[in-house]
């Protein structure tokens, strides 16, 4: 087929398509096979900043994407966890781990592509168990990756020839700055800096585009990719807001001062490499390198810095409960539901901040903590009534259309989550005040199992929200699988507890009952999120009975 200048922009376009969603089904992998280990190693391993940047660097690699660490670390950080210093260092352990993978996939391990293909797609069809999947998932993900960036090399190829991009290539040499703001407007775009660093230094593999630029795009990628997070937390806690911008501070001001030395100084020649493509590779490397170190310097100026331009303001929090119930759209159905929704949503979250105060109170009891937990119980019983209220008046002007079904499934999900805040607000606060006025303490081994299946459920009750959200098949259908997993656990756990209650250890002995009741109290937590997927997968047909289909 001749290279038509049509023909080889749309075979570009398809194969960076390629290598972006690949690098997703990658990512997406690790977090569904591993996410709950990554989840626990991460929260453990941030004793001091080197250690949390050592972690932050291995959960990149693992979950290609330094984004994605971002958002399980802001799960931490909002439940108090891990520490605003201790969190930025993550951040940036988590950049320098994004560069490593590039490194990794660029490397001669993609002369494996047909066998991670053809081993992927085994493991995924012939497997059962979700965890073999998933590895199989990120098989044919690693093969996909590399197969798109022999194709952008196959695509690009005649591009090097060609007098107009010879021309525009050169002009971006001239023109450092726009090359660089176009990289960061593509990754942020893209939402993935992985594979937009990888596009740039294939294309500079191909004499696409002239080294010089193809390093200024790859410091641009790096300020995209530091907006990427601080986009995707500005609805979290103020903590973590205030980290992410000390990373987009330290990324991207780091970006701009490396893109104006390249400007001023004549460098390129200096950078080790002995290819285009590995000398705009090494300093994507080289740069989050030195800004790991310079960062974890300059971390605590950092803080006071994001605690200016981000000041705690928690004036708000006593607010009363605000409805998006619009009484005036009832006989517009989908308006009507989609405020139904919105409300539900904005319950969730109010249960999912309430689940994050609960835990401490077995370390260390606070009235005032109860009393706010206590207020967001009856807030949400009162929401959930009303939406109840609301759902029975909606009406339609078409007398065909059914709008029973959607109410009646909407009302029981509002059930279910009002039943959940009551299991925060009476059982759990029950059982925390219960242990502390016996004055009793978990054993070392049983909190920590408690704190893990806490954090399990803290992360279905998040993507049950986002379920509700997005209405997402796929996501349904894991949410559901989650709560088998889930029940599986809590059996575990239990059976563990009770072989420590025979080998006669006196604080396991003292906090038994506490530590049963709170097992099942999380677990009837979660059974109330993983309810939101049942009627979207019903409505879809994924529900043979009270069980996913095979389909």
């Amino acid at each position: 087929m001749e290279s038509t200048p049509v023909v080889i922009a749309l075979n570009l376009a398809a194969a960076a398509a390629l290598l972006i969603w690949a690098v997703r089904l990658v990512r997406t992998g690790f977090e569904r096979a591993f996410g709950g280990q990554l989840r626990q190693w991460l929260k453990r391993s941030t004793g001091n900043r080197a250690t949390s940047a050592a972690t932050g660097a291995g959960a990149a690699v693992l979950l290609q994407s330094s984004t994605a660490v971002a958002l399980l670390l802001a799960g931490f950080m909002s439940a108090g966890a891990i520490g605003g210093t201790a969190g930025l260092a993550v951040i940036l352990g988590a950049d320098l781990g994004s560069a490593i993978v590039v490194q990794i996939l660029t490397s001669r391990i993609s002369v494996l592509t047909p066998l991670l293909l053809l081993v992927g797609v085994l493991i995924f069809l012939r497997s059962s168990r979700r965890s073999l999947r998933q590895i199989g998932r990120i098989l044919i993900g690693l093969a996909l990756i590399f197969l798109s960036l022999d194709l952008i090399g196959e695509a690009s190829s005649p591009l090097a020839q060609s007098e107009a991009t010879r021309s525009a290539m050169t002009y971006l040499s001239d023109d450092l700055i726009t090359a660089f703001l176009l990289a960061a407007l593509f990754s942020w775009l893209v939402h993935s800096s992985v594979a937009a660093v990888l596009l740039f230094g294939t294309l500079a593999a191909q004499g696409v585009l002239p080294v010089q630029a193809a390093i200024a795009m790859v410091l641009g990628a790096n300020l995209g990719g530091a907006f990427i997070a601080f986009f995707l937390t500005l609805r979290s806690d103020i903590d973590v807001r205030q980290v992410v911008l000390g990373n987009l501070i330290l990324r991207g001001g780091g970006a701009c001062i490396a893109l104006a030395l390249l400007h001023a100084l004549e460098i390129v020649e200096l950078i080790p490499g002995g290819s285009a493509l590995q000398q705009t590779l090494n300093v994507h490397l080289g740069f989050n390198g030195a800004l790991l170190l310079i960062g974890l310097v300059l971390i605590n100026p950092t803080a006071r810095m994001t605690a200016l331009l981000l000041p705690d303001r928690k004036a708000a929090q006593a607010e009363g409960v605000r409805s998006v119930l619009d009484p005036k759209v009832q006989n517009q159905p989908a308006r009507a539901f989609a405020c139904a929704q919105r409300e539900m949503v904005d319950m969730g979250n109010r249960i999912e901040i309430m689940l994050r105060d609960t835990m401490p109170l077995f370390d260390q009891f606070d009235e005032a903590v109860v009393d706010r937990l206590r207020t967001e119980d009856r807030a949400i019983s009162r929401m959930s009534f009303d939406l109840r209220v609301y759902l029975s008046g909606i009406r339609s002007n078409d007398p065909n259309e059914d709008t029973g079904t959607r109410a009646f499934d909407l009302a029981g999900v509002a059930t279910n989550l009002e039943s959940g805040a009551d299991v925060i607000a009476r059982k759990m606060v029950s059982l925390a005040r219960r242990k502390h006025e016996e004055k009793t303490s978990f054993s070392e081994e049983g909190w920590q199992e408690l704190s893990d299946f806490h954090d399990k459920v803290l992360r279905n009750v998040q993507h049950g929200i986002a379920v509700l959200m997005t209405e997402d098949i796929g996501e349904a259908r894991e949410l559901v699988a989650q709560k088998e997993m889930i029940r599986e656990v809590e059996q575990r756990l239990e059976r563990k507890h009770l072989t420590r209650l025979r080998q006669g250890l006196t604080e396991t002995i003292e906090t038994s009952a506490i530590h049963i009741d709170l097992l099942r109290s999380l677990k009837m937590l979660n059974t109330a999120f993983a309810m939101i997927a049942y009627p979207l997968l019903k409505e879809k047909g994924e529900l043979l009975e009270s069980r996913l289909s095979n389909g």
